[in-house]
């Protein structure tokens, strides 16, 4: 069994890293007028995108982006983000942060929340945020997928920070990843062979983040690491009630899956499928309450969608204004796929309607 699900995530990685090389490949989008500089935030690498200077103002806004990929693929420098950041660089006339952070193999949780927090937390303070003429009121934290999942848990760990001088205006999430606690949410039951990210695929890149074994992969599927005798995952149950917390049209007809007698040693062996570090969705209400202003860019035929979806729902129940933009035709990933050949509708639409929501915002 362990030999199968490392075969089969391996054929997965084998297939996204050929296309995220073939991909790297293409001709970056045309921004001729980018200024892009690779630099060192606190021991963490990371590119900075940076418009040209214009005669009538002072200072730019911001967005400090964190890529997606499983928090094992990508990087900031591929064509595939490194065009996004450009576009959104360009398109906001904004200064355009995009981390570099370690990787599994290489790292493991929570390594790569570290590497997050730290280079944001380098690009606030007041004298690095001057030397890029960067509008301390005006900085948006921003990540899709795994890096949506980082964004969010830097996000929450500043805003309890009282000693910070600057914090971030707006958060951005792109069809985050924020939760091991049920891995039977309607889209995960709905969506679970569906490339690019089949439920068998997520749940091994949670397994890789903890270092894990693959042994545990059918038991993390059918929840038994949050059964009900699992007295360890009892007071998040109700942070994570998709019955309660997501909309008619997402719950559909599907029913909760929710283990009487599970295996407790599951959360023993991987505690931090417990740590909102990793899942930002078990965070208490009064965290929540300390977000900023929030987007969450959601799509249907994603096992994620209703991460989001719930997230975006308790951060309302905890006073947090939020922008909930749902795609009904869209896929995950699909956002940086607007290059051709893979200059796909959805990757334009998604886009587009995400940088439109900064610059009103931001």
């Amino acid at each position: 069994c362990h030999l199968i699900h490392y075969l089969r995530l391996s054929h997965h990685l084998i297939v996204l890293n050929y296309l995220i090389c073939t991909f790297d490949k293409l001709q970056d989008v045309s921004s001729e007028d980018i200024k892009i500089t690779d630099a060192v935030f606190d021991g963490v690498e990371v590119r900075v995108f940076e418009p040209p200077a214009k005669g009538d103002e002072s200072l730019k806004r911001s967005v400090v982006y964190i890529h997606g990929g499983g928090w094992a693929l990508a990087s900031a420098r591929t064509s595939l983000y490194n065009n996004l950041c450009r576009i959104m660089a360009e398109s906001l006339n904004a200064v355009v942060v995009s981390v570099e952070y370690r990787l599994v193999p290489k790292v493991c949780f929570p390594e790569q929340y570290h590497d997050a927090l730290r280079a944001t937390k380098h690009f606030l303070q007041p004298d690095v945020l001057a030397e890029y003429s960067v509008d301390p009121s005006r900085i948006a934290i921003s990540g899709d997928s795994a890096g949506g999942n980082l964004a969010a848990a830097v996000c929450q760990q500043l805003s309890k920070e009282e000693n910070l001088t600057v914090r971030p205006k707006l958060q951005a999430l792109i069809y985050p990843v924020l939760q091991a606690f049920d891995f039977n949410t309607p889209s995960y039951q709905q969506n679970m062979n569906m490339p690019v990210l089949p439920r068998h695929v997520m749940i091994n890149y949670w397994i890789d983040y903890f270092h894990g074994n693959y042994d545990l992969a059918h038991e993390l599927l059918v929840n038994n690491h949050t059964a009900l005798n699992v007295g360890r995952a009892l007071s998040f149950r109700a942070r994570l009630n998709w019955t309660s917390l997501l909309p008619p049209s997402f719950k559909k007809n599907y029913q909760p899956v929710v283990q009487t007698t599970g295996t407790a040693a599951i959360v023993e062996q991987l505690p931090a499928l417990l740590d909102a570090r990793a899942a930002p969705l078990l965070a208490d209400d009064a965290t929540l309450a300390r977000q900023p202003r929030t987007y969450m860019l959601t799509c249907e035929n994603d096992v994620l969608r209703d991460d989001g979806a719930m997230y975006a729902r308790r951060l309302e129940r905890a006073g947090v204004p939020v922008t909930l933009d749902h795609f009904r035709d869209c896929f995950h990933g699909c956002m940086i796929f607007t290059v051709w050949p893979t200059d796909f509708s959805a990757g334009v639409q998604t886009r587009n309607s995400y940088i439109k929501w900064l610059d009103e915002n931001l």
